[in-house]
């Protein structure tokens, strides 16, 4: 409906601008806040030569009707109408005079209301030209009343974790309506309401809802109202009151055996403040070197094993009571031992604990006297056995170290596989090969089964021809350090014991 007024007047004052040489000044629009004052102009341009000014008629233009507000005629005066009588006024003196000049006709609108906003005519009647009008928008606005409550001046945080409404945030009857946000660090949720009234006016309602709980306590919540150009804000500091959280103190996990002055402390974070502590060991009673002072517990005296064990405290407030749980081991010696500081021990495990190293220090040392006499005993056993035999090689003999001489093996030989007399060789279709005895051996025919065999050095026995069933080259002597082998090879001492 404004839009087309807005138009309607622009199109108005283009038909009075253009008829004549005469004119209507108006402003196009106005506006102002409740119980403010605003004015509105109205400007009458003459032509020449000049038109007669019979009267001036400012009207009320709603929805359609018109509604006289002030009238100023030069020979009946000046009448301002019911219900503007009280509000309205001319601005210029001079149209009231007995001889008015009504080229200014602008009035004064005091105390705005809501009901003021409409559009407005100012129309000129003039002779001989007639009618000239022109028309302003006026726009009434409403600036909310803003405010900030607490849903209960003592909030509860209750096990059961449930959401309850903390604050309400308020911007009533405005116009236009407000927009509300908050500002804060709580983790909650916002729901909003808006709510028309008769007069035009918009009240926006505001809740902020969360989880009461400890960490909720003393946090600030701000409610911001933007309304047009403005900001309007409003803060409150949330009191939650909880039952208490417990948390026991002094165990470091290094109390260990004569350690002097420990004790526990139960630390409570309650509102309101705890009023009660009790402490108890778990499946047993306190030690009886035990001080209880407020909160904490002394233990009098060097740490000892009886003071192991778990240890309760129960911390009350108005709201409940809650418990703090801390296990005390007690170890025998300081878990991490600073540099330079001695471990406090008794005389006698002091004694033991050097009789320990000693005792260790002299069974390394035995056992490398031991390795050493063993490892040269062994050494010196393995020379001494090959000064003491005589081997034989084949069917001839040597002395210890000594190689026998083998005459060259004809080519056509051949040795059966898997045979114990693998060394008795055999002709193979030549009559050039070796020739045996046709003889019968007696006790020396079974020496000659054997591929070797010893003689102790101090033993005599008598060969002749008949015990070799071959001839062989006279034995070349090796050196001492070399040692014959049961195949016929030459190893040297050196590498045996390597």
């Amino acid at each position: 409906m404004a839009v087309c007024v807005g138009i309607w007047a622009l199109l108005m004052a283009l038909h009075i601008q253009a008829g004549n040489g005469q004119s209507i000044q108006m402003d196009p629009a106005k506006s102002g806040f409740v119980g403010s004052q605003v004015e509105l102009r109205c400007i009458f341009s003459n032509s020449n030569p000049p038109v007669k000014i019979s009267q001036v008629t400012w009207q009320k233009l709603l929805n359609g009707t018109k509604q006289n507000v002030a009238i100023a005629n030069p020979a009946l005066g000046v009448s301002v109408l019911p219900p503007f009588k009280e509000r309205v006024s001319f601005k210029q003196a001079a149209v009231r005079h007995r001889t008015p000049s009504l080229e200014d006709t602008t009035i004064v609108f005091s105390n705005l209301q809501l009901s003021d906003e409409a559009a407005y005519i100012c129309e000129y009647t003039t002779f001989p030209a007639g009618n000239r009008e022109n028309m302003v928008n006026l726009t009434v606005f409403a600036r909310p009343l803003t405010r900030m409550t607490l849903t209960t001046p003592t909030i509860v945080a209750r096990p059961q974790k449930r959401k309850m409404t903390v604050a309400t945030c308020v911007s009533a009857n405005g116009k236009p309506p407000s927009v509300i946000r908050w500002d804060t660090r709580l983790k909650g949720e916002a729901t909003f309401q808006e709510t028309r009234n008769q007069n035009g006016t918009v009240t926006v309602r505001s809740n902020y809802v969360v989880i009461p709980s400890r960490e909720t306590h003393k946090q600030k919540l701000t409610c911001i109202v933007s309304y047009r150009n403005e900001r309007i804000t409003d803060s409150v500091v949330l009191n939650v009151q909880y039952e208490p959280e417990v948390k026991i103190e002094g165990f470091d996990g290094n109390w260990y055996l004569n350690r002097q002055s420990v004790q526990l402390t139960c630390r409570a974070d309650a509102n309101p403040p705890v009023t009660i502590y009790q402490w108890k060991l778990l499946n047993g009673s306190l030690p009886s070197n035990v001080e209880i002072k407020n909160n904490s517990l002394f233990f009098k005296g060097p740490v000892s094993y009886d003071l192991a064990g778990t240890y309760v405290c129960d911390a009350t407030n108005g709201i409940g009571t809650r418990t703090g749980i801390v296990d005390v081991n007690i170890t025998e010696f300081p878990n991490n031992q600073p540099p330079g500081r001695e471990i406090p021990q008794d005389p006698h495990n002091a004694g033991a604990a050097i009789g320990g190293a000693v005792g260790g220090v002299a069974l390394l040392g035995v056992a490398a006297i031991l390795l050493f006499v063993f490892l040269r005993r062994r050494q010196r056993t393995f020379k001494g056995d090959y000064s003491t035999k005589k081997h034989v090689f084949g069917n001839g003999y040597s002395k210890a170290g000594g190689l026998p001489a083998h005459p060259p093996i004809p080519k056509n030989l051949q040795y059966p596989d898997d045979s114990d007399d693998e060394k008795k060789p055999a002709q193979i279709g030549s009559t050039g090969g070796f020739e045996a005895s046709e003889r019968d051996f007696d006790a020396e025919a079974e020496d000659l089964k054997r591929p070797y065999f010893t003689v102790d050095e101090g033993e005599s026995r008598d060969y002749d021809e008949r015990t070799l069933a071959f001839q062989y080259d006279p034995e070349p002597e090796i050196a001492d350090d070399m040692i014959s082998q049961t195949d016929g090879s030459v190893i040297s001492k050196k590498e045996w014991y390597v």
